[in-house]
């Protein structure tokens, strides 16, 4: 028997996703049905409805839970669930009672069809103020919002594709039930989650080998769906990590791996999000560090810790590891952090992301403080290959590259 959390809000692991003869069929019915196209934000939240991740939900949610999610995080059924899972649209025509076809808007290929249960228009001011916490178009959130179409339709659905990441990234991407089984050939019963979008440097490094420390092992779990502008791309970010991994944690007590979804940016609820997904992938910890799935300077940099405070118990099984800001101290002669260091901040390798990327691509080589040197070589290539063919597009445009 599984020792493993178990999924939330069930027993079981719910994937939504059809193969075989069954896939076939859908497919084939799909062809003639009104078609609606889904944003990429949408995209990613279907395959994870399809692998499971989403666990329990059947598809995508209607008025009345839309605003308990917004205003409680609680769905009529009396569900926890921290950020509203949306399909919208702007036809006029598709009405309750229908059955539509999903369309993908990056590949167009036909990935869910549905039945409509409700359509309804909602307050997007509403959402961002509540989810994000402002209404600002400078945030990333808040522009998925407020892009989203007229009305939003509710319904359960059947997830006809895996949108390609398996092809594109082959063992790295891995489903809940197949992390699941991992952790449980492994033997293992406590996994900490380290959610990242970003290479990992020495202080992610330190987070995730704190983590290993008190638990039976680390799932490093990277965002594999889309990520703002200046964000490193999954593949560059999963060769720096398997390098980190190679040859600075011990085999064997650590898993990378991958998820489809695409990053909203919602800070601490996102964070809770994060949590509530990763239980469905059987990890009982979420590593939760500074400016947890934040933005700019829209959180407070512990809001992601603070909000796990303030949530009804036992809406989560997964628990928070809440972890301060951590760095090399040269006073203290290596990895500390706030709780632990008494120096002051001259002693302290304190990188903003900006001057990191600053640093790459202009190709100067990080602290060994900051960055592995392994790590380091891997991202300055690639800041390297970005600056040359912004080189060969200048050329081509018909100017001079400087």
């Amino acid at each position: 028997m599984s020792k493993l959390v178990p999924p939330h809000g069930s027993d079981v692991i719910n994937e939504l996703s059809l193969s075989g003869d069954h896939l076939i069929a859908e497919l084939s019915k799909a062809e003639s049905l009104p078609k609606i196209t889904c944003s990429s934000r949408e995209e990613g939240d279907i395959v994870m409805l399809g692998i499971g991740g989403f666990n329990p939900l059947d598809g995508f949610m209607g008025k009345a839970d839309w605003k308990g999610v917004c205003d409680n995080m609680i769905m009529t059924n009396g569900l926890f669930w921290p950020i509203p899972v949306t399909l919208s649209t702007d036809d006029e025509d598709v009405q309750a009672g229908d059955e539509i076809a999903v369309v993908s808007g990056k590949s167009g290929d036909i990935i869910a069809t549905m039945t409509v249960t409700e359509k309804y228009s909602i307050d997007k001011d509403h959402e961002c103020k509540t989810v994000y916490k402002t209404t600002e178009d400078a945030h990333p959130g808040v522009v998925m919002v407020q892009a989203q179409g007229r009305y939003n339709l509710a319904g359960p659905i059947k997830v006809l594709s895996d949108g390609g990441f398996p092809a594109k990234y082959g063992d790295l991407y891995m489903t809940p039930m197949q992390t699941r089984t991992y952790f449980n050939d492994k033997g293992w019963k406590t996994i900490a989650a380290f959610q990242t979008r970003n290479p990992m440097h020495r202080s992610h490094e330190y987070l995730a080998k704190i983590a290993v420390e008190i638990c039976d092992g680390v799932m490093i779990h990277s965002v594999l769906g889309g990520l703002k502008a200046g964000d490193i791309p999954a593949d560059v970010r999963s060769e720096a990590i398997s390098t980190l991994i190679d040859n600075y944690f011990v085999n064997n007590t650590v898993l990378q791996s991958g998820y489809p979804l695409d990053m909203r940016y919602a800070g601490p609820r996102e964070a809770l999000l994060h949590a509530l997904f990763r239980q469905n992938y059987g990890c009982s910890h979420l590593i939760v560090g500074r400016d947890h799935a934040g933005v700019d300077d829209y959180y407070g940099p512990f809001d992601a810790h603070n909000i796990f405070d303030e949530i009804p118990e036992g809406s989560l099984v997964t628990q928070p590891l809440k972890i301060d800001w951590t760095f090399w101290c040269h006073e203290c002669g290596g990895m500390s952090s706030m709780k632990t260091c008494p120096h002051k901040a001259e002693s302290r390798v304190l990188l903003s992301g900006t001057k990191v990327r600053k640093m790459l691509s202009d190709g100067d080589d990080l602290p060994v403080e900051f960055s592995r040197p392994e790590v380091a070589k891997i991202l300055q290539n690639y800041y390297a290959s970005i600056k040359d063919e912004d080189k060969v597009e200048v050329k081509l445009s018909g100017h001079s590259a400087k």
